[in-house]
């Protein structure tokens, strides 16, 4: 039993699929490898004696002389020799064979009389496909007995005596020039292999490199040391590089978080060479040229923050306020650009959407800024109307900061006339969508209609006219007919009101006075916005102020005639014909000191207490007038009250502080004298327990 079992043991391993048999096909497969190798080093050492050539060029830095262009030509051509000569080397060889292989495993194992071969042998006279037991059983019987097989190592020592020579030789002479190159071997080899690249003996280029603040930072230039800190700078820094000593362009790259924008460059010569970029983000900066680092340097980029915008107290009109309060805070590190004021509908209409932008008075670009201002707004439609506005600041950096909403009432005038408030209904309606186009022309025909200030004086009526046929022709695009509309209705409410107590000429007079208010302030607005302070711009401002004067003048004159004619006592006529035109005069020369020497918001301040003024004077009484004379004179008698006390505060106090220096000369000489006398003494006395008569004394 126990023999019968080996036989059948014996059967199961050597058959396809057993132990010995897969022993067998690894071995095959390993001595397969090895063949395979044994042909292919042969048909690689031509190529690798090649690239061992150029490689120790490269170590000896031969080709590193030549131009790029020239190494560029070098490498390429030896490379394609190298691949001509491998892809010739490599076409002739072959698979090794089963017998090669068989007969590999046999030298490698000691085996004898091939008995390797008995395995794939076939007996003589044998038919093929038919079964041959007693020969199946030799071939098991030979390959139990084959013991431990082997694929041995590949020979890979040259066949012939001189390969082997040429081969030492080039070995040795890549090792020597690698040890002559020390650490710049690699360098030198990559250098050798890539045109464009200098090897580490190659005197590394001079880099100089600085960083400019932007405009909005006036800070000083940073000059970059690779042993100093890291410096913090703006964010939209300006960083140059200059590159000297180097034959190609180098580069800037970024590590990090490092944005570079805007990248430019230029070359200053045929080895000097500029890089400029704007930096966004904190990280580390790298300058390569050929191959190598030249400098890096960690640069911390402060994030540029937006301005603050706040309200102040009490923004808006109240119900008989023409003009609206705007009360501001801004502030930002570097400097405000721009303030100002946007304000939208709280109740918008069907109307287009629209945006009331109002700017805030600003001088020069401070870090802070706070104030109120009070325009006259009571022009626009949304005039009473109820808003909501944030203050917009703009940094000089161009960042954008907006405060939380606010809702408020913008100021209006208050119109007498039943009239004129009439008129301004239909425009607020049609201005804010809320009335068709149609509507309103059936509206303003039936106002003409209505016995009235229109229909007794002919330019209100023909212009009344004209608008009701601007709207009713459709050709007429609807957004000009709104503007127009909007602004004509505004003068013919104006011409009404102005119309209700007066006669012609205080009508006119009144226009123009308007009308040359508007130019004032459209100048000292182009001043203060294009910073002009040229003679041109001064003498176009002394001309507009020469005209409001005249019209102001004109604007007396109308009321000291209607005052006549009515035979109304007016108070004090003298004093309200010259002192009144005193003040005013007053008041248009500090206006004009003040915009030549720059202080807008200071000049538009004084136009808007003009326009107080002649606010007031329209419709107004003689009486009325008197008395806003007097006001204003006596307004004027203060200011230059607080000037000349003001004045004379600041000369005391120079003059105080004049006396007090040489009084400390003569005290500390007189004390020097009586130390020199008697220096045992202590000479010093309680001068700060001095009143100020004895120190004068």
């Amino acid at each position: 039993m126990k023999t019968a079992d080996l036989k059948q043991d014996l059967a199961s391993s050597t058959a396809d699929g057993g132990s010995l048999a897969a022993r067998l096909a690894t071995v095959r497969q390993h001595a397969a490898y090895v063949l395979h190798t044994e042909q292919l080093w042969p048909a690689l050492q031509p190529t690798l004696a090649l690239l061992g050539v150029y490689g120790v060029a490269g170590l000896l830095r031969l080709p590193q002389h030549l131009p790029d262009g020239l190494r560029l030509v070098a490498v390429a051509g030896w490379l394609s020799l190298c691949g001509w000569r491998l892809h010739n080397d490599l076409s002739r060889l072959k698979a090794p064979t089963a017998a090669a292989i068989d007969r590999r495993i046999e030298r490698a194992s000691g085996l004898h009389n091939r008995p390797l071969a008995t395995l794939t042998d076939q007996p003589a006279g044998a038919r093929k496909g038919q079964p041959q037991p007693l020969w199946q059983a030799h071939q098991q019987r030979v390959l139990a007995s084959l013991g431990t097989l082997r694929a041995g190592w590949p020979r890979l020592l040259p066949a012939s005596p001189a390969r082997r020579w040429i081969g030492a030789a080039l070995l040795a002479a890549f090792v020597g020039t690698g040890v002559m190159a020390g650490s710049s071997a690699p360098g030198r080899l990559l250098a050798a292999f890539i045109p464009g690249r200098d090897d580490p003996d190659v005197p590394m280029a001079h880099v100089e490199a600085w960083i400019t603040p932007p405009a909005y930072a006036p800070e000083a230039p940073v000059f970059l040391n690779p042993n100093a800190p890291a410096p913090s700078v703006p964010e939209g820094a300006r960083l140059t590089v200059i590159v000297t000593g180097l034959s190609s362009h180098p580069v800037l790259r970024s590590a990090g978080r490092l944005v570079m924008q805007d990248e430019a460059r230029q070359t200053l010569d045929r080895q000097s060479w500029k890089i400029e970029v704007t930096l966004r983000h904190s990280g580390l900066v790298r300058v390569a040229g050929r191959g190598r680092t030249l400098a890096r340097w960690p640069v911390t980029v402060l994030p540029d923050a937006a301005p603050t915008a706040a309200w102040g107290p009490n923004p808006g009109a109240g119900k008989t306020d023409w003009r609206t309060r705007l009360p501001y805070e801004a502030a930002h590190a570097y400097g405000l650009a721009s303030l100002s004021v946007q304000l939208h509908l709280v109740h918008p209409g069907r109307g287009p959407s629209r945006t009331l932008t109002v700017p805030l008075p600003l001088s020069g670009h401070p870090k802070s800024a706070k104030g109120l201002s009070t325009p006259d707004l009571s022009e626009d439609p949304w005039a009473g109307e109820d808003v909501t506005g944030n203050v917009v600041a703009t940094a000089v950096s161009g960042h954008e900061g907006q405060s939380k909403p606010a809702t408020f009432r913008l100021g209006a005038r208050v119109f007498h006339s039943p009239v004129a408030r009439a008129v301004l209904d239909l425009r607020k309606r049609f201005a804010l969508g809320r009335e068709s186009r149609s509507e309103t022309a059936t509206d303003l025909a039936a106002l003409g209609e209505t016995p009235g200030p229109i229909n007794d004086h002919t330019g209100m009526f023909l212009t009344l006219t004209s608008l009701v046929a601007m709207l009713d022709d459709k050709e007429v695009d609807t957004e000009t007919a709104r503007t127009s509309t909007t602004n004509l209705l505004w003068d013919l409410a104006l011409d009404i009101e102005d119309r209700r107590k007066g006669d012609d000429a205080s009508a006119q007079a009144s226009i123009e006075v308007r009308a040359a208010q508007a130019a004032v302030a459209q100048q000292l607005q182009h001043m203060r916005e294009d910073g002009q302070q040229s003679p041109q711009a001064r003498e176009e401002l002394e001309a507009r102020l020469k005209t409001l004067k005249d019209a102001i003048a004109r604007k007396m004159q109308a009321l000291a005639a209607q005052a006549m004619r009515e035979h109304t006592a007016i108070p004090d006529l003298p004093g309200f014909s010259k002192a009144g035109d005193k003040a005013f005069s007053r008041l248009m020369q500090q206006l004009q000191r003040d915009a030549a020497n720059g202080h807008s918001a200071e000049a538009l301040q004084r136009l808007q207490q003009m326009e107080d003024a002649t606010e007031r004077m329209r419709n107004a009484t003689p009486q009325d007038m008197a008395a806003m004379a007097q006001q204003m004179v006596a307004q004027q008698k203060a200011r230059e009250q607080a000037a000349a006390l003001r004045d004379l505060t600041g000369k005391e106090t120079s003059l105080l502080d004049h006396a007090q220096s040489r009084l400390d000369e003569t005290l500390r000489a007189q004390a020097r004298q009586q130390n020199d006398m008697d220096p045992d003494e202590d000479g010093d006395e309680d001068y700060g327990a001095m009143s100020t008569s004895e120190l004068l004394r």
